[in-house]
């Protein structure tokens, strides 16, 4: 996993010490439940969290550089829904502290730039829940496009089951969006 840096915000692995600002964000009742997971309820719950994100090589740590804080999380996970091993999926997660500013397009540009240039994927899906118009506009600002809605797809944590509206870019849409002025 290699670490990226946009005009902001730094992208790079978890580590240990991130905890507290990992807890500060997850445990926002406005954050995990747009994203299908539960606001985490102690320190102890963070930690198995952080745990699993430092096992992984698919999740990032959005660092904002005028603080040095954790912010957020940003992934780009196997896409379950599609039989394809150069498919991933672009998940993210950003404090409440953070909406508005533009951050969550910024760490999905660069992601996105690393899924087709330096893993050489052949597409890259974006999903939001369909009452999550925050994400929406992050996606449509990217340049995803849209494919349609997976009825009841998502059995989230606390039994609801929601829709998965889906997004996605071809690494040829990529090249036409990203690279057109170069």
């Amino acid at each position: 996993m290699d670490t990226l840096y946009t005009d902001r915000l730094i992208l790079r692995r978890f580590y240990y010490s991130d905890l507290d600002d990992l807890f500060e964000y997850a445990k926002n009742p406005n954050v995990g439940p747009d994203a299908g997971w539960k606001p985490h309820g102690s320190k102890r719950e963070s930690l198995s969290i952080l745990r699993q994100f430092i096992s992984s090589d698919e999740v990032w740590a959005i660092v904002y550089k005028d603080n040095n804080r954790v912010i957020g999380s940003i992934g780009l996970h196997n896409d379950s829904k599609r039989a394809n091993e150069k498919a991933r999926m672009v998940g993210y997660a950003l404090s409440e502290d953070y909406w508005g500013l533009g951050l969550a397009t910024e760490a999905t540009k660069a992601i996105i730039e690393y899924g087709f240039e330096k893993l050489n994927l052949d597409i890259i899906s974006v999903y939001h829940y369909p009452h999550n118009e925050r994400s929406k506009r992050v996606i449509e600002k990217c340049g995803f496009k849209y494919e349609g809605v997976l009825r009841r797809a998502v059995i989230i944590y606390n039994g609801n089951t929601w829709d998965h509206v889906c997004y996605s870019m071809t690494r040829d849409e990529y090249f036409s969006i990203y690279k057109r002025n170069r």
